[in-house]
């Protein structure tokens, strides 16, 4: 017999359910739409069976949410368009990117800080409770996850500017011209994950 959702994580789900629409009202970049929201789909309509069939605790998923929420935030403005520096400006009168002297839209450098950072402790509690990992192994696997899957999506995008269209692709790539796009990623990435495994053993 499968466990029920608590309540709690179907308000997380409902809620990124309608972030996910929100973000679909006057796309402004149909073209990569359909790429950059597929992950947040996927999880919405897999996540009532898995869920029951592999409980987490409200916490991970928490973090599961709380990060394809920032990822289809990022998606909508297909990531290097994120008007942040204009929802500043409206706040506080000026831009993060002339506070910080930054020259490129670095949303996307959040988004992957933030993969690290939220996927360590639900993939910690799986390897956990599923792996049958003590807090030190479910630590290592936490990051081994982090670094495995940032590699992969680097890969993947590297692949997709192969070949999709150039617009396109670009505009999914989200490079803004540097070089070491994918290498700062992964390093933001794996940043993330070391600042929470210290964590990852006490739940």
């Amino acid at each position: 017999m499968t466990a029920s959702i608590p309540k709690p994580q179907r308000w997380l789900l409902g809620l990124l359910l309608a972030l996910l629409l929100l973000a679909q009202v006057d796309q402004p970049y149909p073209e990569v739409a359909l790429l950059q929201h597929i992950p947040t789909a996927v999880f919405l309509l897999t996540s009532p069976w898995l869920l029951r069939r592999w409980p987490l605790t409200t916490a991970s998923v928490a973090c599961i949410v709380l990060f394809l929420a920032l990822h289809t935030l990022g998606g909508r403005y297909a990531y290097s368009n994120v008007p942040y520096d204009d929802w500043a400006q409206a706040l506080a009168g000026s831009t993060l990117s002339e506070a910080f002297g930054w020259t490129r839209n670095h949303y996307d450098r959040l988004v992957h800080f933030a993969f690290g950072a939220l996927s360590v402790i639900p993939v910690a509690e799986i390897a956990r409770r599923r792996g049958g990992l003590g807090p030190r192994g479910a630590a290592l696997a936490a990051l081994g996850w982090v670094l495995a899957i940032s590699c992969l999506y680097e890969i993947f995008e590297w692949l997709l500017t192969i070949v999709a269209a150039g617009e396109t692709a670009d505009r999914y790539n989200g490079q803004q011209g540097d070089i070491w796009d994918a290498q700062k990623d992964m390093a933001l990435a794996t940043l993330g994950a070391v600042l929470v495994l210290p964590f990852a053993g006490r739940r």
